[in-house]
């Protein structure tokens, strides 16, 4: 077995890091996801596991790593380990924050343009049935200028949607656990509100928060029917902030007009009565799937892999 377990292929970057370090690693080569069997007959030697967030490392698969001291999660989100317990046996567990806020910010404002001007609706329409050419009321969709919107979450990513948002003319109001400082709020053009003003005003809602016990469902229907009927709810952040059952109830009863979701409460599985509404965009958890975001993500944890292994302090340890 190999000091070095990858549970997913990543960007050639990694490895690269890793051969010029000459460590010994192993690449899970199978097709899809590893399963929990397949990691499991993997880890028994490994010092350092590099895992993406779509992997479980449950109490089992750190018990089966007896040698283990690093695990490299790939990904700013780090819920499918268990942290605490790794912290318990003396394992460092570390993230790649920060790199993949353009990336996902650009999804998410992407996510309210194709929304609110019903670009896959339209593409969609141009696929099958076309239309019978230019006419006043057909197909009509809202500019976002002049439209308020609502960012749960003014973090590194809720900043940035917000600063490409205002450039369109939108109206930024926020809400999290603290008030930001007042710079990060000059620089986003933000005002800080509480959850309910937020949903009562915002025309997009996009949400940007960590899952945590709090975030869990922090959106569902009685959160929604606050929503303007005209509103439009964006997840990028994490399936489970959501209540799925609830937004499509609330789509079906027309008390919102239209959702965008990038994430899902069970992942990769995604409601069917989803995939049958004109008026709600689906895709597969792509937020921080660009080139050069997954580069930086590659070196962090090569990087960190390197210097645990040479004894030297690794960067984002998120179970200090």
């Amino acid at each position: 077995m190999a000091t070095v377990y990858l549970s997913a292929k990543l960007p050639a970057i990694a490895t690269k890091i890793l051969d010029q370090a000459k460590l010994d690693y192993e690449v899970f080569d199978g097709e899809g996801l590893i399963t929990k069997d397949e990691l499991l007959k993997h880890v028994g030697d490994c010092q350092v596991l590099i895992t993406p967030l779509s992997t479980q490392v449950d109490r089992d698969v750190i018990d089966a790593a007896p040698q283990l001291k690093l695990i490299a999660n790939f990904g700013a989100g780090f819920n499918n380990i268990d942290a605490k317990y790794a912290r318990s046996k003396g394992i460092d567990v570390t993230n790649t924050p920060f790199v993949s806020s353009t990336a996902t910010a650009e999804v998410a404002c992407g996510l309210m343009i194709a929304l609110m001007r019903r670009i896959v609706e339209g593409d969609h329409r141009m696929r099958t049935i076309g239309f019978d050419g230019w006419a006043p009321l057909f197909f009509l969709g809202h500019e976002l200028a002049g439209k308020t919107l609502g960012i749960v979450g003014l973090g590194s990513i809720g900043s940035a949607v917000a600063k490409r948002m205002h450039a369109f003319n939108m109206k930024i109001i926020y809400t999290q656990r603290h008030q930001a400082d007042p710079a990060t709020e000059a620089a986003c053009s933000a005002e800080y509100v509480s959850l309910d003003e937020l949903l009562k005003r915002a025309d997009v809602v996009t949400l940007h928060c960590p899952l945590t016990d709090e975030t869990h469902h922090m959106i569902d229907a009685d959160q929604l029917k606050l929503m303007k009927s005209s509103a439009v709810l964006i997840n990028c952040a994490r399936g489970p902030v959501i209540s799925e059952a609830a937004v499509l109830d609330a789509l079906n009863k027309g008390e919102i007009a239209g959702a965008a979701l990038d994430v899902y409460e069970a992942e990769p599985e995604v409601d069917d009565a989803f995939k049958k509404l004109d008026n709600v965009i689906l895709t597969p958890h792509i937020g921080n799937a660009s080139v050069e975001a997954r580069d930086v993500m590659g070196k962090i944890v090569a990087n960190n892999a390197v210097a645990a292994l040479q004894g030297d302090l690794v960067k984002y340890v998120v179970n200090k």
